[in-house]
């Protein structure tokens, strides 16, 4: 018999509650909203916005004028607020506040090194919230993803270790992996501002995960394909525990990954919504019929 437990922390941060909401609200009284670039990153959630009359679009280009774009909790670059004013459209701007601070954060620490240092970013190029953080610094911010990245920027002279530094973390970044660029900065003696800007909601779930994974036989993590949180949080798991499998939905559950008894461990990422995490777990549970 499987024992199964619903991790009560994963699901949906508080931004990512707040966007869809929005979205779900105006689509009450109206036939569709358009949503710069993916509310949430997350296949099965989107499916089911679009259902209800989301569309994605990847450039304000794409609607005509007079439309309402939502802008998702990722943040967008200055720009995009301009070019929205430029063509007459309405945004329903749903910034995770977390961000917007962040965003705030960059822009002053631009501002103070502007010409003689440099704002150094930990995150994922091309991710959506890093594109509007460095939009923050005018576009002169070094992204880094790891150390090798950091190291080539080094070699390179991208990076230039005798001007002053202040860097920042993309929200929902490894502690750990933010803790680990920080201190080779300090090691090669850079004269460096370190920011704390993890979301404390997003950090606290890395320490509660680890424990999760631990005290389970086998761990099933729920999450969309182009989430970045979920790959940083499937990670740890899987650290802690080999038998930890990464998922998008409960038709990919296979029964021969389970052995009887097995203690079952249900959790996801940022991105993840409840209700996908819960038809996981029932989906699990099924296995038990017969028994």
């Amino acid at each position: 018999m499987l024992k199964v437990e619903t991790d009560a922390s994963s699901g949906f941060c508080g931004g990512v509650i707040r966007a869809v909401s929005k979205a779900e609200e105006y689509l009450v009284s109206h036939e569709h909203l358009y949503s710069l670039g993916a509310i949430v990153h997350n296949e099965k959630e989107l499916e089911r916005l679009r259902s209800r009359g989301l569309r994605t679009i990847e450039a304000l280009d794409d609607v005509p004028e007079g439309e309402t774009i939502l802008v998702r909790a990722h943040g967008e670059p200055p720009q995009t607020y301009l070019r929205a004013q430029v063509r007459g459209l309405n945004l329903i701007d749903c910034t995770c506040p977390v961000v917007l601070q962040l965003q705030k954060r960059i822009r002053e620490a631009y501002l103070r090194l502007k010409g003689h240092g440099k704002v150094i970013i930990f995150g994922r190029v091309g991710h959506a919230e890093v594109l509007g953080l460095v939009g923050q610094a005018d576009g002169d911010a070094l992204v880094v993803e790891d150390l090798p990245m950091l190291e080539e920027a080094i070699e390179s002279g991208a990076l230039d270790l005798s001007l002053p530094m202040e860097i920042f973390s993309q929200t929902t970044k490894s502690p750990t992996g933010y803790k680990a660029i920080c201190d080779y900065l300090i090691s090669r003696g850079a004269k460096l501002t370190v920011h704390d800007t993890i979301c404390a909601q997003v950090s606290g779930r890395h320490s509660h995960l680890e424990e999760f994974a631990r005290n389970h036989d086998i761990i099933i993590f729920v999450a969309g394909e182009s989430s970045s949180n979920g790959k940083v949080l499937f990670d740890l798991c899987r650290g802690v525990n080999p038998r930890a499998v990464r998922i998008g939905g409960a038709s990919e559950l296979r029964k021969e990954w389970f052995r009887d008894g097995d203690r079952v461990g249900v959790c996801g990422a940022t991105s993840t919504p409840k209700w996908l995490l819960e038809e996981v777990a029932k989906g699990i549970s099924a296995f038990n019929e017969g028994k």
